[in-house]
């Protein structure tokens, strides 16, 4: 069975005009003969309003409560959309992530796909229904609901891509695609028609919103094809692929976007006489709370004072901060931690290789009087840490010194050897 498997964020659902907009959409698939299933975000505005509640409830949200409450969100969105397609003729049926089969692991609000029962999902679309599932949550051992965090309705719907052998799957937002920056902030900010996993998955953990960096990962490793669309265009939108993605680069710049992070703390760890190596056991705490880090430095094996920095989220600062300050004690060692920082990222290929655009970045944002710091260079990404009140500039700056511009005729020239 040729499934095709469609995602709406929360914008594309936020009013009924845009549900019924989006039943119209995938009323129209379903009358040319193709099996759709269709993953649901939270209708926009909605999760904030929840976590509010949350918040205004108790100053205490245990996890598991808080899942249960957040899931809601998506379930509706589903059911909403169901019953939008059925007043429009269409077979549709609604299910939570529980129902629709999806299996997690891990801890609550951050808790990862581990296997999809696909038997009912395959049986509804045999009959003909269209197969509305909420995303971002599934059932852990437990048999409780667990929420996938951010990006988690992307992640669902490229696992139950996956998990069907889909043709493809096809995410809908507020915007046309994947863009050379951040289209809301620069506005010459140019499409791309085709951009390669490796690329896509660099650009959305440097701060690309468009995409989760799971789903982009989870995608490449099945050899899925993703398409990115607007729910309110007909623009073709943006194809990620891993397969001819990389050869398409060849002939543009080797910068491709500019992606910026405003969610981001720097933390600095140090202790003076420390005898014993922290390092892997300052990561630890980290990996115990599923927080994920970036730009890491420390200092050499033979020095007296053991210092350590790295980046994380500015939101997980909350989270992380009490456990890796008591630990630091136990070694008479302190936490500084700056949030008054964002990340700014080269993002393409072959970076690595070609230094000279590391030293362009550096010195265009230098002649601005923007101060950078933390500084790390791999082959996909080079990403720097500036004052935050600085980010938008230098994204605006970078943008314009690397041609990324639509209709700049040297953002399709040879990139240099």
């Amino acid at each position: 069975m040729d499934v095709l498997v469609q995602k709406y964020g929360g914008s594309s659902l936020a009013t009924l005009e845009r549900v019924h907009n989006v039943a119209r959409r995938i009323a129209e698939v379903h009358r040319v003969g193709q099996p759709v299933v269709v993953v649901v975000s939270a209708r926009g505005g909605t999760t904030d309003d929840l976590i509010r509640l949350a918040t205004e409830s108790s100053a205490t949200r245990p996890a598991r409560e808080l899942d249960q409450l957040l899931a809601t969100g998506e379930t509706a969105s589903a059911a909403l959309l169901a019953i939008a397609l059925h007043g429009l003729g269409v077979p549709a049926v609604s299910l939570t992530g529980p129902q629709a089969g999806v299996r997690v692991s891990g801890k609550h609000s951050s808790a990862v796909v581990a296997s999809i029962q696909t038997d009912r999902l395959v049986q509804l679309l045999r009959d003909g229904q269209v197969v509305v599932v909420a995303g971002f949550q599934g059932l852990n051992a437990e048999d409780d609901i667990a929420t996938l965090g951010r990006g988690g309705s992307d992640t669902t719907a490229v696992a139950l891509a996956a998990a069907l052998g889909a043709v493809r799957c096809e995410i809908y937002t507020d915007v046309t695609g994947i863009y050379t920056a951040d289209p809301h902030t620069v506005a010459a900010a140019a499409a791309l028609s085709t951009v390669d996993s490796a690329v896509m998955a660099e650009m959305a953990f440097a701060g690309a919103k468009v995409l989760h960096s799971r789903a982009v990962e989870l995608a490449a490793m099945d050899g899925l094809e993703l398409h990115v669309r607007s729910s309110t265009s007909s623009h073709p939108g943006t194809v990620i692929s891993g397969g001819n993605g990389a050869r398409k680069l060849e002939t543009r710049s080797v910068v491709v976007a500019i992606a910026h992070d405003l969610d981001v703390a720097r933390v600095l760890v140090k202790c003076r006489g420390a005898k014993t190596d922290l390092a892997a056991d300052v990561l630890a705490v980290l990996a115990r709370y599923c927080v994920p880090f970036d730009l890491v430095a420390r200092s050499g094996p033979h020095e007296d004072e053991f210092r350590m920095g790295f980046t994380v989220r500015r939101s997980d600062v909350a989270e992380i901060g009490p456990p890796l300050r008591s630990f630091m004690m136990t070694h008479s060692g302190t936490v500084v931690v700056d949030e008054n920082v964002g990340k700014l990222s080269l993002v393409g290929m072959g970076l690595l290789n070609r230094p000279e655009y590391t030293a362009r970045m550096l010195a265009t944002l230098s002649a601005a009087g923007i101060v950078t710091c933390w500084i790390s260079t791999a082959q996909l990404r080079t990403s720097a840490i500036v004052p935050l009140d600085k980010v938008l500039d230098a994204v605006d700056l970078l943008h314009r010194e690397f041609a990324l511009a639509r209709d700049d005729p040297a953002a399709t020239s040879t990139p240099s050897a």
